[in-house]
């Protein structure tokens, strides 16, 4: 499931709680990316199709999320570890170290992290 620029910007509007009313998700999608009651409607209608939002017509806050962002997110490191560093996720991370220092905090956290993983 590879969400699309716009269907993440739905879903971070929907991880932020637990239902919403269409009017909600509009307000805060109209003040980050311009776009229209309808707008939102179509991709809220969209996205429900593809399993990643509910609606409860029953209900005043009829559409949450379907998935997390968790998934989501997994979803998307899978991808990019598949398709760029051929599964090797230790190439994955080292390209991220290369390219973006961390401080001494973080490489005791990712020490302790490897650590852990070693049977």
């Amino acid at each position: 499931m590879k969400l699309s620029e716009a269907e993440w910007s739905v879903m971070e509007v929907l991880w932020q709680g637990e239902s919403f009313a269409l009017k909600n998700i509009a307000t805060t999608l109209n003040e980050l990316n311009g776009w229209s009651k309808n707008t939102v409607f179509t991709y809220l209608n969209r996205m429900e199709t593809k399993g990643l939002v509910k609606i409860d017509r029953s209900s005043k806050t009829p559409y949450s999320a379907a998935v997390s962002r968790e998934k989501c997110a997994k979803n998307e490191r899978d991808e990019l570890l598949s398709k760029v560093y051929s599964g090797a996720t230790s190439d994955l991370i080292a390209a991220f170290l290369k390219e973006s220092p961390i401080s001494k905090q973080e490489v005791e956290r990712l020490k302790k992290l490897l650590d852990e993983m070693e049977v």
